[in-house]
Formats: structure tokens, C-alpha cells, sequence
């Protein structure tokens, strides 16, 4: 059990007297606020702030940190305010505390909103002062610790999220020491079993293996005491976590055959003397094609930096060898926080860069999240545990996660070159926007200034940055197509009583928008063009405020709306008829989604033509230049070349196929369906006589419902 006088012990190896006494007076003040508090396990509550600076304290974190640690919990469990602890401790101290709190007076509907709801607020703290995710990291391992004592359902749903948020954010930030023993904790309280048997296997093999593992050891502390190099060679175990990832991820390996790997690291003084180690292993042992990895010259994103190699010795045993400096050490073990363990102050800011980069994404996120819930899934897809390195057509380095495509890449150049996005060439050559990149790849994007996201690369991005970006343009797209759609349908609803909304004085829309809560009139008219009102309603609303007697309320001709085909994303064409240009139409006026083309003879609009309300009289516009896809389906003859003569005759035609396929074929008859991209109804006469034309074509079929 941790006591105040040991921690302030250690401390006393790096900070001042003075700042211990702060420490020591954070700790005395929890102490009072917990008072009669205990832990599920029974232990007095303090002991679990004391624990959390312990672990701050073996990162040489300043003494800010551990006041923080030590009081992260009274705000949140005691009821004493920030103010309180900004007039005892300090702002930076109390911003600290604030940060790492939960949200503890709002009602939230569900668990999985509360959750999203405090890790915003702590992400959003976290933009400002690093150290706050640092007390967190700390809090959630002491947590995970002491899981024991809570129930086993608990135990598991803490375990699910500190593995999908916490550990890989401790490894985003390299504390690599934290996540490996927060990714064991977690392992072991969802699959005890597995854990235990996994965790003797390793001490058994261990056991069996260790002359082998210390001859290999020997044999390069010789070699490179001969080169007068001063370097530490250590063995490196695997964790039991990433044993049971290897297994899971390659079901045919066993534990035998994962565990016969052996794995050391040399660290050294300098980067110049890694290079030369790893010449001097390499003849010493076979080098395995392909495995080497140079991260000193590419640095991996949360910083971390290594020679890595993999060996063949006598009997033929991969060899996996690290080189590195004990600087590179100290970052890979504790990341940013080995900037308050090895670094001045005055170093903390360009060590940490990029930490404090992947932070400022997190702001990014945040601001184009339209939800706490959606803002922790864009979170969730940016903490990736394997990156991939590919080049900009000037030679610049770009960090992103493995399996990114060329629209991760263009929005991690910038979010307007994604947004712009139209091609790209990967290596000089033309390639798909969904093409999977590799490391090493030379990438270049080609834009266009009216170009714009398509909803599609939702299906195949991966990064945090693209999925939040793709959705944030859509949302604006959408929403000012809303208030034109809008604005449209209410003129259309004010016409059927002579009126636009321009005839409507001022203090009439402030009382309706006073009436239906919405603060801007552009509001309004979005709702309206998202389905979510109705345009009659808002408009005879608007004319009930006029008292005018020459208005009858009652009156409602309809003055058919105009319909283009290019409206965007709130007009949209119901699949089960596929109205084109040409067909008479009418529109549902559906919630969330526009308006729904219909054909007027389509089954599915016949129980909404009894609320008026929800139809739109609709009319094709006189110019139309998009096209409109239709299906066909085919009865002919059987003979060679079928598929050819009917591709022959809708190109002469001047029209594309979509898709075509035989739904049914025998010696006499063949039943083909095909998808035709076409302008209208005169244009699918024209296609469907090409159609005609061919030799042994029986009949051709529109289908709809």
C-alpha cells in the first residue's frame, strides 16, 4: 500500500521541497473531502488518489500533475466546487481537476451517451493542457488494478471500454508501459481462463528456453564489446495480450509457435552507434528479407523511434532485435510524458509535437462531429495501433493508418483538398480513390475547385479525420439545400392564398418561430425542406396572424412544384417505380429525407394521397440534362451474341447500360434484365425500338412496383 511519506521520497529526486509541500498539501485536503469514504474494496478512498500521483510520480511528472491526481476525484464525489480548489491550488491545478471530472449533474438517456458526453469534455480539456489525459491514463490503470472487488458484468464493461479508448489513446501518446499492462488488466478480467493459461505457458517456455536466450544474449555483448560500443542488451518479452491477439488474428498459429521467437534490444548512447550495431548483428545472423524497419529515419506517429530487424541464428529461430538510444527508450515507454522524465521545459514543446498535432485533430473532430456519440466514433477510427508512411509529390512524409486510401491521404493534406478530391495518382499512375496505400507510395490528388465529397467514401475511409470531414461537408450541403427546398415549398403553400413569403411582415415570422422554437427564419425552412414540417401548416400559420378577411385559409389549389433532377441530396427518386422525366409525378414529403418522387400510378403513394399535408403536386422542369436510370426487362429467342445485340442496339441509341444480367435462360427463350441510363420518357421510346428491331426480341417490359 502507497503511503504519502514514500512518494515523497521519490519525489524528492526531482522536484523541490517546496513543490513536494504542494503535493503534500493536495494530499491532506482529498484526504478531509474523502473522509468516510472507502472504496468498493473496502480500503479508505484516499488511497486511490495517492496511487494515481504514484504512478505520475515514476514519469518525473511536475508537481501540477500530482496535485491534480491527488484531488482528480473531489470535485466529481464530493461535492466541492472548482472555485474552491482555484482559490487553494491554483487555476492550472483546478483546470486539471475540471478536466479529467465527470459530468455529474445532467441527466443523460442512456450509459453509452454519459460515456461520450465525458470523454468530449475531457478531450476538449485535453487541447489545452496534455497533462489532463496524463491524470486520466493514470486513474483508469490504478482503476483497472483494482478491478477485483467490483462484479464480474462491471468488470468486463470497464475492461470493453479501456481497451477500445484508453490504451490505444496511452499508445497514440507512446506511454507504451501503460498500455501493455492496461491491455493484460483488461485481457484478464474478460477471459480469466484464457489469460491464466496463456500466462503459464509463457513462465513454462520461459523456463525451457533460457540458456538459448542467454548464449544468443552473450554472443552480442561480445561482439560488440570487441567494436568497444557501450550498449545494454536486454531480452524482450512478449505481453499476454498481444500472445492472444496473434492467436486470434492467425487461427492456424499456436502458443508454441508465437512464443518461439526471440526477441532483445539493444540500447546505446548514440544514433550514430545504432547503425553500427545493426550492421554488426546482421553478420553476426542471417537478416530476414523484408523485416527490417528503420523508425529513427521515419519516426512512427506517437513518436517512437527504433532500428527493427529480425535474425536467423544456427538453429534456425526468428531473432526480432530493437536498436535504439535510452532516449528513444525512455519516449517508447513513456512517450510524451519521458519529455518531463528526460527533457527541460524548454524541450517539452517540440518533443511532444506530435502529440499536441494529433490533440489539435481531436479539436478538428470535435468541431465537425454533429454528437458527442458521432464525435467518439471518429475518435475510435483515428486511434489506429499501425500506421503507414507514404510521400507527397514534394517529398513530405505522411503518417496514416493502415489500410488508409488516397481520400484519407488528401484529407490529411488538408480537409479542402479532400473536399475537392476527384482522382489521384498513386506512384504516377492513375488508380481508384478506394485503392488501399502502402508504405512508400508517392501520392498526388487531383482537385476540382466545384467538385465535392461523395457519400460513398464513408464505405471505404478509415481515418477520423476523413469520416469526420466527408460528414461535415454532406451536413452543410444538406442543410442549405433544406432552406432552398424549403424556402420553395412554403412560396408554393403561400401561393395557393396569393401570398409569398416575402409579403410576410416581420412580426408574423418571429411569432411563428417563437411558436415552433427555432431562432432564424433559415431554421425554419430547413426543417420544412428535411421533411420535418409541413409547408401548408407553417403557411397557413404565417396567414392566421394577417386577419385578413380576404384570406380563406381553406382555399388550397395546387401550384405544381418544378422538379429538375439536380435538387441534391433532399429530393430524391422512390426506387420502387424509378419516375423519369416524362411520367407523371407527385412528391412525399418525407421526415429527414426531402421529398420522395413518386409516379403517380405507384401503389406506395396511394395510402399517403389521403394526407394531403404529405403530397407535393410535382412537374418536370422543360430543361433537363441529368440522366435517369430505368429497368427493362427482355424476352427473346435464344441464340449466340444475345448480350451483344442488345448492348449493339442501346448504344445506337445513345444510351448506357448500367447493369445487365439473364435472369433466365433455356433452349428457346432467354428473360434478360437490364438497367438503362437514359434522359426521359422519349428517349427510352427510342431505346426500346432499337430494342425491337433485333431478330427475335418477343417483348420488352418497364418495370415498376
Amino acid at each position: 500500500m502507497p503511503t504519502l511519506d514514500a512518494l515523497s521520497e521519490r519525489l524528492s529526486h526531482y522536484l523541490s521541497r517546496q513543490q513536494i509541500q504542494q503535493v503534500r498539501r493536495a494530499y491532506y485536503y482529498a484526504e478531509q473531502a474523502h473522509d468516510g469514504q472507502r472504496r468498493r474494496s473496502g480500503e479508505p478512498y484516499i488511497i486511490h488518489p495517492l496511487a494515481v500521483a504514484s504512478i505520475l510520480a515514476d514519469m518525473h511528472l511536475d508537481h501540477h500533475s500530482l496535485m491534480a491526481a491527488m484531488l482528480h476525484d473531489v470535485i466529481e464525489d464530493t461535492g466541492i466546487p472548482r472555485s474552491a480548489l482555484d482559490q487553494q491550488f491554483g487555476e492550472t491545478v483546478s483546470y486539471l481537476v475540471d478536466g479529467v471530472s465527470k459530468l455529474t449533474h445532467i441527466h443523460f438517456e442512456d450509459k453509452e451517451q454519459q460515456q461520450a458526453e465525458n470523454f468530449q469534455k475531457m478531450a476538449m480539456a485535453m487541447a489545452r493542457d496534455i497533462r489532463v489525459i496524463l491524470v486520466k491514463l493514470a486513474d483508469r490503470l490504478h482503476n483497472m488494478r483494482t478491478l477485483g472487488s467490483l462484479r464480474p458484468e462491471k468488470r468486463r464493461r470497464i475492461a470493453r471500454e479501456t481497451l477500445d479508448i484508453y490504451a490505444p489513446i496511452a499508445h497514440r501518446l507512446g506511454l507504451n508501459s501503460i498500455r501493455v499492462e492496461m491491455e493484460d488488466l483488461c485481457f484478464e478480467a474478460m477471459h480469466p481462463m484464457r489469460s491464466d493459461l496463456i500466462r503459464k505457458a509463457v513462465k513454462k517456455h520461459r523456463g525451457s528456453h533460457a540458456e538459448i536466450i542467454s548464449n544468443i544474449a552473450n554472443t552480442i555483448r561480445n561482439r560488440l564489446s570487441e567494436a568497444n560500443i557501450s550498449a545494454r542488451v536486454v531480452g524482450r518479452e512478449k505481453h499476454l495480450f498481444s500472445i492472444y491477439s496473434k492467436m486470434a488474428k492467425s487461427k492456424k498459429k499456436d502458443i508454441d509457435e508465437i512464443m518461439d521467437v526471440y526477441g532483445f534490444r539493444i540500447i546505446t548512447d548514440e544514433v550514430d552507434s545504432c547503425y553500427r550495431i545493426l550492421g554488426m548483428v546482421h553478420s553476426l545472423f542471417k537478416p530476414l528479407p523484408g523485416r527490417f524497419k528503420d523508425y529513427i529515419a521515419i519516426p512512427k506517429a506517437n513518436g517512437y523511434q527504433s532500428l527493427h530487424t529480425t535474425l536467423f541464428n544456427a538453429g534456425e529461430v526468428p531473432i526480432e532485435i530493437q536498436i535504439r538510444t535510452e532516449e528513444m527508450d525512455a519516449m517508447a515507454n513513456y512517450g510524451i510524458a519521458a519529455h518531463w522524465l528526460y527533457k527541460s521545459e524548454s524541450d517539452q514543446a517540440s518533443g511532444s509535437q506530435r502529440a499536441r498535432q494529433w490533440v489539435q485533430n481531436l479539436l478538428e473532430l470535435q468541431k465537425n462531429a454533429g454528437s458527442p456519440l458521432e464525435f467518439v466514433e471518429h475518435v475510435k477510427f483515428d486511434l489506429f495501433p499501425e500506421e503507414i508512411y507514404v510521400f507527397t509529390p514534394k517529398g513530405k512524409i505522411m503518417t496514416l493508418p493502415a489500410g488508409a486510401t488516397p481520400i484519407d491521404f488528401a484529407y490529411a493534406v488538408h480537409t479542402d483538398i479532400g473536399n475537392q478530391c476527384i482522382a489521384c495518382r498513386i506512384d504516377r499512375q492513375l488508380s481508384p480513390l478506394s485503392a488501399k496505400l502502402s508504405s512508400g507510395q508517392t501520392v498526388q490528388v487531383v482537385t476540382a475547385p466545384n467538385a465535392q465529397p461523395n457519400p460513398a467514401w464513408l464505405n471505404f475511409v478509415v481515418s477520423g479525420k476523413a469520416r469526420s470531414g466527408i460528414r461535415s461537408y454532406l451536413k452543410s450541403q444538406r442543410r442549405s439545400e433544406s432552406v432552398v427546398l424549403g424556402e420553395r415549398l412554403l412560396n408554393k403553400a403561400l401561393a395557393a392564398f396569393d401570398k409569398s413569403l416575402n409579403d410576410i411582415a416581420l412580426e408574423q415570422i418571429d411569432l411563428v418561430l417563437k411558436e415552433t422554437n427555432n431562432k432564424e427564419l433559415e431554421d425554419l425552412l430547413e426543417e420544412i425542406g428535411s421533411g420535418n414540417r409541413m409547408a401548408p401548416l407553417i403557411a397557413r400559420r404565417f396567414l392566421a396572424a394577417t386577419r385578413d378577411a380576404d384570406i380563406n385559409l381553406e382555399s388550397t389549389p395546387e401550384t405544381p412544384l418544378s422538379i429538375k433532377g439536380t435538387e441534391g441530396l433532399l429530393v430524391s427518386f422512390a426506387k420502387c417505380c424509378s419516375p423519369i422525366p416524362g411520367d407523371p409525378i407527385v412528391g412525399h414529403v418525407s421526415s429527414g429525407k426531402g421529398i420522395v418522387v413518386h409516379t403517380e400510378t405507384c401503389r406506395n403513394i396511394g395510402d399517403i394521397r389521403s394526407n394531403p399535408e404529405k403530397c407535393v403536386a410535382l412537374s418536370w422542369d422543360k430543361d433537363i440534362d441529368s440522366d435517369f436510370t430505368v429497368s427493362l426487362k427482355v424476352y427473346m429467342e435464344t441464340r449466340r451474341g444475345l448480350i451483344v445485340a442488345l448492348a449493339s442496339a442501346i448504344n445506337m441509341a445513345d444510351a448506357t447500360i448500367e447493369n445487365i444480367n439473364v435472369e433466365e435462360r433455356d433452349a428457346r427463350l432467354s428473360v434478360t434484365n437490364l438497367k438503362v441510363n437514359i434522359t426521359g420518357r422519349k428517349h427510352l421510346a427510342r431505346v426500346m425500338r432499337k430494342l425491337r428491331n433485333i431478330a427475335g426480341v418477343n417483348k420488352i417490359v418497364r418495370l415498376k412496383n
